[in-house]
């Protein structure tokens, strides 16, 4: 069975948020660069240290983090960056894992909406690694994580009225503009609604 989404599951989501499927099918395109998983059949995500130093932090393990900072500055850090390849993302997980597993997992975004797995708890999901499941699982359950993280964060108006700067602050935050990414996701809007 294929893990990529169909129209007809966008559709389904866009009707539960009650905006256009081709607002949906826009943040769709804009944000997952065309695919979920990796061609191994991983999970698309993308390994931030600096969001590692603060699960670290907020988790109290600061002999973790103090190590982490020494011997593996490019995975825990005040700074954010650094990334390398997406091919080798899972690789950086694997190795901040061997710190402390939940803070790395929590440290990564996931799939087609590249939500935050630290947000697992608030988008109602009954553990992280029932989080981390679904991500695994197909592009579906990603779209899901996303129009939850939509939801939660109270950005569903803004999609209805496409006003777009409002949506992208929300969801991506204030560095929003140096990428164009409200640019990004209106031009993909007008090619999903006008039908191209």
């Amino acid at each position: 069975m294929s893990k990529k989404i169909t129209i007809a599951q966008i559709q389904l989501q866009a009707a539960e948020l009650g905006i256009e499927p081709a607002t949906l099918q826009a943040i769709h395109e804009v944000e997952c660069r065309g695919s979920g998983f990796n061609v191994d059949n991983t999970p698309v995500i993308l390994f931030e240290r600096h969001v590692m130093r603060q699960r670290l932090i907020a988790s109290k393990l600061f002999s973790i983090l103090e190590k982490m900072e020494v011997k593996q500055p490019n995975l825990c850090s005040k700074t954010s960056g650094g990334y390398g390849l997406y091919s080798a993302q899972h690789s950086r997980l694997a190795v901040a894992a061997e710190y402390h597993r939940e803070s790395a997992l929590e440290s990564c975004s996931w799939g087609i909406g590249q939500v935050m797995g630290y947000h697992w708890k608030s988008l109602g999901y009954k553990s992280l690694q029932a989080f981390i499941n679904a991500m695994y699982k197909d592009e579906a359950s990603q779209l899901d994580a996303m129009c939850r993280y939509i939801k939660v964060n109270g950005l569903v108006n803004a999609l209805k009225n496409n006003d777009w700067k409002a949506f992208a602050l929300g969801y991506n935050g204030k560095a929003y503009a140096k990428n164009k990414y409200d640019t990004k996701l209106a031009n993909a809007y007008k090619k999903f609604a006008e039908g191209a």
